[in-house]
């Protein structure tokens, strides 16, 4: 066979050998170099050389695969004649090849030392017919349009695409000079049908001249910057050449050493420190005048600046903890409890992860202080993040770095502050976190709380995780409703409760005042605040379920002494009784009214929870001629609303074991108010006390002044628990009530409560409501009362017997 050879030249069925190529696809058209190095390749051109110079070439699925089957070739390829091969170093073949035609595996016919195939051989049709006219003209403009828009493709290549007539040859040589995958090749390849083909091929066309018109718009756009990138730094260049001849010292470099010791004291985790060293290496080859300078510079500031592996020494002395928090805090069982049964596990497992806890309970128990104290009992930095108000995820995570002014969040810039890794960090108020369109920090906290993912978190300007599984996370909240459900599954809740008038008074005592006497620069010998002058405060002058009013007034009363010392108006030690407070604080501004509201029937004293602590709430009714309404005031919610409504049917559907005259319901109108009527109020536990209060009413009996009582009551009469049960007792006691009536299924809470409360109280409790009315309108009242209706019913009973026989014998 001749060295020139075409399709048409070449029988229909061919045996070849078959070289398996990678990461190219051939097709039947001009000629080309390829090198060929692989075992199998080199037999198989050598095979291809002995013979009539023809070679098949398919493309491998796989470009790893160093030896590949007949299954992981693609079955449509190209059947090319060499022109000439040169050996090259390596044991490698330089061969120049030529497409000559399409094939396709009929069968394979060997696959030991190289692969050797019977193909079907197919001729390009070489008349276009006037359907395909149009479709290589438009090709040919576009191919035109390709060559002016992209530098890599030689103006030759224009020439070459008019003078080609066979439009499968036009299509098949504009493919081989477009940007196309394996794939897009491969299936222009299966393509046999020529319009199909050429059709494909303009779509093709078509789409890499918007990516190059894109490209060039961009590169337009950005050669002007690039112009005085490139003047600056060419002139930056030669002022190093003039330093150097001069013999000036080059800051920047001075600088980028300085920075590169840094880096490697810093202690960073190996990724960290490879990104510190990568982004060093960005700014060396930035001008100081650009703007992401300074942002790299900054950037490297940080992961300098922030301790990645420095870590307080714990104090592990179990005895000298406990003594530190039992020196700063009164009482706090639990929480000082939890605390030193986590150094004892820490003592004994050196890398044990930090807990998780969350403080709740009223304003001024001590939630954040006991934070503090924590830290000084384990020997750690303590930091503090204030939650309240947050809206912003980015407070928690950060920016990135691709915004203006772009910073840290709150958890990392604590860190920073606290220059460890493992401080006592307090977030607080972690119940007045808010959301809006900036995202939700409550869901961000999420990470940061979860000791499961915490040692991976993910500062959205750092972008390098940082270890957060040894910081001592506290939380403080004043009530756990608003805490969403998966973050308040992440911690460990422990529950803080008011104080009594017991705590109060030795938490004065032992540091409230000690504290205001040296905060007012005077000594022990100036002033003599006496037990009697603390309980005239605390009962008369604040009603709180912590201790921060208490301080403001005691500093109050301190003030009065440092004033009268600096006047030289004092003979000797100021002594501050009761009577002293009422004179130096003026008029009581809390007074008991229990008794004066509860002297009279229809009104009753219920226990309510409030965020602050418990608090006692009185319901007052009265009645007024009418025809059956009830009337509800005091800003009361749904549920309380149908807690009245519940006790209105259950009073009318019992009237008669109650003693209560039936006819009276439809001679009167109800009004229940609960008074503070400008606060809020709602939930089920007032509902024993709305249907005590109405049957008072009714039946004319007083609740006894001193008795209190919570519970929901059903339709029924059943009396069902409620929470919030140690915070209404204490509540209850402040106010100088002596009897509590709770729910039966309440009786476990009872524990809770501190024992000399439970010694100054007497509790019932009940499961019916008819326990409850005896113990607070009293059995034999309630008996004597009842009868005393019957009689009056009998008797209006009989008059109205004896008036219908009168008016009878009359007619």
């Amino acid at each position: 066979m001749s060295d020139s050879t075409d399709a048409g030249s070449l029988p229909s069925t061919l045996d070849l050998p078959i070289l398996a190529i990678r990461n190219s696809v051939i097709f039947p058209v001009l000629a080309r170099p390829i090198n060929v190095g692989r075992d199998k390749s080199l037999q198989a051109v050598e095979a291809a050389l002995e013979g009539e110079k023809l070679l098949g070439i398919l493309a491998q699925k796989n470009a790893k695969n160093e030896d590949p089957e007949t299954g992981e070739l693609y079955q449509t390829g190209s059947v090319v004649k060499i022109l000439k091969s040169v050996k090259i170093p390596g044991n490698k073949l330089s061969v120049i090849i030529q497409g000559v035609a399409r094939i396709k595996v009929r069968q394979w016919v060997s696959t030991d030392g190289f692969l050797r195939a019977e193909v079907d051989v197919f001729e390009e049709p070489a008349n276009a017919g006037d359907d395909l006219d149009g479709a290589m003209n438009n090709l040919r403009e576009l191919a035109q349009r390709i060559v002016d828009l992209s530098p890599s493709i030689p103006a030759e290549f224009s020439f070459l695409v008019r003078s080609i007539d066979n439009p499968g040859v036009l299509a098949d040589v504009v493919a081989t000079n477009l940007t196309l995958g394996i794939e897009e090749q491969q299936e222009l390849l299966d393509t046999f049908e020529t319009k199909t083909r050429i059709d494909k091929v303009i779509a093709l066309v078509n789409k890499e001249i918007q990516v190059l018109e894109l490209s060039n718009k961009i590169q337009s756009e950005v050669k002007g910057e690039m112009d005085k990138a490139q003047r600056e730094y060419f002139l930056r260049e030669q002022l190093k050449a003039i330093q150097k001849e001069l013999g000036e010292v080059d800051d920047r470099q001075e600088e980028f050493e300085d920075l590169k010791n840094a880096i490697k004291k810093a202690g960073m985790p190996k990724e960290v420190e490879k990104a510190a060293f990568k982004e060093l290496k960005r700014m060396s080859r930035m001008s100081p005048g650009a703007a992401e300078y300074t942002v790299s510079r900054t950037y490297l500031d940080w992961l300098i600046e922030i301790p990645w592996s420095k870590s307080s020494k714990d104090v592990l002395d179990i005895k000298k903890a406990q003594e530190c928090l039992d020196e700063d805090h009164y009482d706090l069982e639990k929480v000082k409890q939890r605390i030193v049964e986590y150094l004892a596990v820490r003592k004994l497992k050196k890398d044990m992860k930090g807990p998780i806890l969350c403080l709740v309970g009223p304003p001024g128990v001590g939630k954040t202080s006991l934070a503090k104290s924590v830290a000084r009992a384990v020997g750690r930095e303590m930091v503090r993040m204030s939650l309240g108000g947050v809206r912003d995820e980015a407070e928690i995570r950060g920016h990135r770095r691709t915004y203006i002014g772009s910073m840290p969040g709150k958890i990392i810039k604590s860190i920073k502050k606290a220059g460890t890794n493992n401080p006592v960090f307090v977030l607080d108020e972690i119940d007045k976190l808010g959301a809006d369109y900036r995202g939700d920090p409550s869901s961000a906290l999420l990470e940061v709380l979860d000791p499961e993912q915490n040692d991976t978190f993910m500062d959205h300007y750092l972008d390098l995780s940082f270890d957060l599984s040894k910081v001592l996370f506290i939380a403080t909240a004043n009530q756990m409703g608003p805490i969403p459900g998966p973050l308040r599954d992440r911690m460990e809740v422990i529950e803080i409760p008011g104080y009594t008038m017991e705590d109060k008074v030795k938490i004065a005592q032992r540091y409230i005042i000690p504290e205001q006497l040296e905060e007012h620069g005077l000594e022990p010998a100036n002033v003599d605040l006496t037990e009697d002058g603390i309980r005239t405060i605390i009962e008369s002058y604040t009603r709180e379920a912590g201790v921060r009013s208490l301080k403001r007034e005691i500093a109050a009363v301190m003030r009065w002494v440092a004033k009268e010392v600096a006047a030289d108006n004092l003979d000797g030690q100021a002594t501050i009784d009761g009577e002293k407070v009422k004179e130096i604080r003026g008029p009581v501004v809390f007074f008991n009214d229990v008794a004066e509201r509860t002297s009279v029937p229809g009104v009753a004293t219920g226990l309510a929870w409030t965020p602050v602590g418990g608090d006692i709430l009185f319901i007052e009714a009265t009645k007024m001629k009418g025809k059956g309404a009830m009337k509800l005031t005091g800003s009361l919610g749904d549920v309380m609303k149908e807690s009245v409504g519940v006790a209105s049917s259950y009073v009318r559907s019992a009237a008669q074991d109650l003693g209560i005259d039936e006819e009276l319901f439809d001679k009167i109108d109800i009004h229940v108010h609960v008074p503070t009527g400008a606060v809020p109020k709602d939930g089920p536990s007032a509902g024993v006390t709305m249907l005590t209060s109405i049957v008072s009413l009714l039946t004319g009996l007083c609740v006894d002044h001193q008795l209190a009582m919570t519970g929901e009551a059903t339709l029924r009469g059943a009396v069902l628990p409620v929470g919030g049960i140690k915070e209404k007792v204490l509540a209850a006691h402040r106010a100088g009530i002596r009897t509590v009536i709770l729910p039966e299924k309440n009786r476990k809470d009872l524990p809770e409560i501190p024992e000399e409360i439970q010694e100054d109280l007497t509790f019932h409790f009940c499961s019916r409501m008819e326990e409850v009315l005896e113990i607070a309108l009293g059995k034999e009242a309630l008996a004597a009362h009842k009868a005393e209706t019957e009689a009056t019913i009998a008797a209006r009973k009989a008059k109205a017997e004896d008036t219908s026989q009168g008016a009878g014998a009359s007619a």
